[in-house]
């Protein structure tokens, strides 16, 4: 005889429903929709920036008006690891032609996607509410709201690899070959289109790792990211020919931002989060949001590599932490209150930051005054030299701002040379030729160059034996200054073209 007690069927509870098939589509389409909007609308806002464009996206403005052929001459001695996203964005230009929104337009389109990305996820992981709030805190970001207005690659990344984790979830509870395979090109592609998009295959093993995943599941994902490696390792070969580019870095460029997304993001994955299925959202957002960091920052230590905006698709693993804790503490009445204005005061102390993203000097540079300021000082006849001749791609963006003036130092153009900044003449021919002007304009970065380079030298000598200081303007990132021959001849200079 049995001895269970059943409960009075007045006071039994009846089970829960689930909602219908139409009503958790629509919630998924909500889920998706509300934060790409919110990404859409942020990134549309101050796009153009005051007509002003800096120097990574110049460098893609005048790649991707080049022909293909062209475009792959000039990565196999500079900037291989672009050179899909360049070729992408010759055919934007192509069907739309060249311009400030062109460039910049296909970023805000995939920033919006990876926002709606990142809200399917914490559905999918945590209930519609914490997938709704974790969609729009991706969408608030500073840094994402940064790099949905730039013409590089960092947003398409981002949103590829959105994509690729959630199949790489979805792979975990529906198991089937074609969902890997989708996954690895995803994961593939956005590896093509940025070499560092790889630490994100690292932190999706770590996931399934700690979530104990089934030995067959590790299996499927191991021969999807062997792929992923495979299809990448040609381009890290032959790349790796090319680390001169980044002889820039000179320790960690901009770390403060990740360092805080990190105390920020462990301190919500400390809370009792809800997580649906087999994959914990803990479990995903962590790796996601500390792993690549700390590789590449330990990397660094051999050779600088860490820069913030290599680590963009990290603000995946904020948002769903920080989404999930919302749902949280909206879940506990007492805090609920608290909670709210906490919201509101992030929201009121995103505003200054948001502004500052859509000016000219939120960038470290400003090509479009720097050309300006060339083109304001310039008289027919002048001389132009760059210091150091490769930052010439700075100044080179719209060619009529240099038009009337003759650059010393180059003896091939960057077109023609399928180079970034062009060929330079021996040291000699430089100095014999600076010495035939009366008046020469230099454009120099606010960052200093080594001397080491000879032609730089003769560049810096000449002008310090023999020419002085006339006139000197200053914008974002560059300094234009006019010298005049100081050999009695500086009578022909005239009146200051620019305020000293």
């Amino acid at each position: 005889m049995s001895l269970a007690v059943r409960a009075p069927a007045a006071t039994r509870r009846p089970p829960a429903r689930l909602p219908s098939a139409p009503v958790r589509s629509l919630v998924r389409a909500l889920v998706i929709i509300a934060p790409a909007s919110l990404t859409a609308a942020l990134g549309l806002w101050g796009i153009r920036r005051q007509n002003t464009m800096w120097g990574d996206e110049a460098v893609t403005y005048q790649l991707a008006q080049r022909e293909p052929s062209q475009i792959w001459d000039t990565v196999q001695q500079v900037d291989l690891v672009h050179a899909l996203y360049y070729a992408v964005m010759h055919v934007i230009f192509e069907l739309f032609g060249p311009g400030l929104l062109s460039l910049r337009l296909p970023s805000v389109l995939a920033m919006s996607a990876a926002a709606g990305g990142v809200g399917l996820l914490g559905l999918r992981l945590a209930g519609p509410r914490a997938g709704m709030l974790a969609g729009l805190v991706f969408a608030l970001l500073p840094q994402v709201q940064k790099y949905s207005q730039e013409g590089r690659s960092y947003a398409m990344v981002c949103a590829l690899i959105a994509w690729a984790t959630y199949t790489l979830v979805a792979n975990v509870a529906r198991r089937g070959r074609w969902r890997w395979t989708v996954y690895g090109l995803t994961m593939l592609l956005a590896c093509l289109l940025h070499e560092f998009a790889v630490l994100a295959l690292a932190a999706h093993g770590v996931t399934l790792i700690v979530s104990r995943t089934p030995k067959e599941l590790l299996r499927a994902w191991s021969v999807a990211a062997a792929g992923v490696v495979t299809g990448l390792l040609p381009l890290v070969v032959v790349s790796a020919g090319q680390s001169e580019q980044v002889s820039w870095i000179g320790g960690p460029v901009r770390p403060y931002y990740l360092l805080v997304a990190v105390i920020v993001g462990v301190a919500c994955a400390r809370a009792p989060l809800r997580s649906d299925g087999p994959v914990r959202l803990a479990a995903l957002a962590v790796p996601i949001l500390v792993l690549p960091g700390a590789l590449l920052l330990t990397a660094s230590l051999v050779k600088p590599l860490f820069v913030d905006r290599y680590l963009l698709f990290s603000n995946i693993g904020v948002a769903l932490l920080v989404g999930a804790w919302l749902e949280y503490v909206h879940r506990l009445p007492r805090y609920s209150r608290t909670a709210h204005i906490a919201a509101a005061a992030a929201l009121v102390a995103l505003v200054p930051p948001s502004l500052s993203l859509r000016t000219p000097q939120s960038r470290s540079n400003d090509v479009t005054a720097i050309g300006a300021a060339v083109r304001e000082a310039a008289r027919p006849g002048d001389g132009l030299v760059h210091l150091a001749g490769r930052h010439r791609v700075l100044a080179a963006t719209y060619p009529g701002d240099s038009r009337q003036l003759t650059d010393l130092a180059l003896t091939q153009g960057p077109v023609e040379s399928n180079t970034l900044a062009g060929i330079e003449l021996p040291a000699r021919d430089i100095a014999a030729r600076m010495m035939r002007f009366h008046r020469i304009i230099t454009v120099r970065v606010a960052r200093e160059d080594s001397l080491s380079d000879p032609q730089e030298k003769a560049k810096t000598d000449t002008l310090e034996r023999h020419f002085r200081e006339y006139a000197t303007t200053r914008v974002n990132g560059a300094r234009i200054t006019v010298y005049v021959r100081d050999d009695g001849t500086s009578a022909k200079a005239g009146p200051p073209a620019q305020r000293p």
